[in-house]
């Protein structure tokens, strides 16, 4: 393959020609010019997937038809139970129907206050959402609006009162929607992690401590079930959630769905840390040995709590770790295991 000099030339010169193939002959002293076709790389148009097909929900019609037949019936029983109260003496039927109408009315006070603790929940549950999507975002007014939404949330709550005024002021400057985000954290968070730590490490320490002592295995599972959901309400309603029972339902479905997701209630990395580098299976007796693993497992609960719980992601501050919380709960039953030892020789 020749190699030729570069040259400079006119496209409207006359020796210029235009050929079409590479290969083509031109006459002698003129330039030969191949066009080379533009190229293009244009995204190749995707197929939409196809919408799935919606299932008639057979469940959930059941379970509506079942409650539906069972309020029918309440219903029935009542009035038949009034009618037969009025047939024996007027003051009883009239005693009757208006306990069920004092009945009716506390059911639907509870109903309220269920539903507005639904609403809550999942407006703290957007709120997290929101928060997560605007620290990569770093969207200053949509920052300013949660933290406006945090203050509102926050409202009732004495202790910060400063935190919420600082915050305020801190609206009127110019600084980008993350960093706005990680000083509300520092500010609104940082108090409410610190107790809602000590409330995961008491109800640790207590479930340990009882569950060591229990001489049923009932009993234990009893207790743990009740400590755990009274964790779980009260730290909801420390981040300002203030659940019901079914909004206590729905925080213990997440709950229990962010720790199958992370792999929590598993033998993880920082259990087996606190478990055999503390050497609890060499120090304390088996029963001993139940009552630390319990309580290692209802911290681990209450991590994943706050996590749910919490209005803000964890950005600006660390999130609690096993060690942190439960720390001081193995070296504790060790020391019990090692004075009843002790006491036993």
């Amino acid at each position: 393959m020749t190699q030729r000099r570069p040259e400079a030339f006119r496209l409207d010169d006359p020796h210029v020609v235009l050929v079409d193939d590479d290969k083509a002959r031109a006459a002698r002293g003129t330039v030969r010019v191949v066009p080379e076709p533009e190229r293009f790389d244009l995204p190749v148009p995707a197929t939409p997937a196809p919408a799935p097909q919606r299932r008639l929900p057979w469940g959930t019609l059941f379970w509506s038809a079942l409650g539906g037949l069972v309020v029918l019936g309440v219903g029935l029983a009542t009035t038949r139970l009034i009618e037969d109260l009025y047939a024996r003496t007027e003051w009883l039927g009239t005693l009757g129907a208006a306990l069920a109408a004092l009945a009716l009315v506390a059911l639907m006070v509870i109903a309220a206050r269920e539903i507005y603790a639904l609403v809550r929940l999942a407006s703290i549950e957007k709120l997290r959402a929101r928060a997560e999507a605007t620290l990569l975002s770093d969207d200053r007014d949509e920052a300013r609006r949660i933290v406006r939404a945090l203050g509102s949330t926050f409202a009732t709550i004495p202790a910060l009162a400063h935190a919420r005024s600082e915050l305020e002021m801190h609206l009127t400057e110019i600084i980008d929607g993350r960093d706005l985000l990680h000083i509300a954290e520092r500010a609104l968070m940082a108090p409410l992690d610190r107790q809602a730590s000590q409330l995961v490490a008491r109800t640790a320490t207590r479930v340990s401590i009882v569950t060591a002592v229990s001489p049923r295995a009932a009993i234990d599972i009893v207790f743990v079930a009740v400590a755990a959901l009274g964790m779980i309400r009260r730290l909801a309603a420390l981040y300002g959630g203030r659940p019901g029972f079914f909004g206590l339902i729905r925080l213990t479905r997440h709950i229990i769905a962010h720790l199958a997701f992370t792999g929590g209630l598993a033998a993880g990395d920082s259990l087996i840390q606190q478990m055999l580098g503390h050497g609890v299976a060499a120090k304390l007796s088996a029963r001993l040995g139940e009552g630390v693993l319990n309580g290692l497992l209802t911290a681990r609960l209450g991590l994943a709590a706050i996590e749910v719980a919490r209005p803000l992601p964890f950005a600006a501050l660390a999130a609690p770790k096993l060690a942190d919380i439960a720390g001081d709960l193995v070296r504790r039953r060790g020391e019990d295991g090692r004075e009843k030892s002790a006491a036993e020789d």
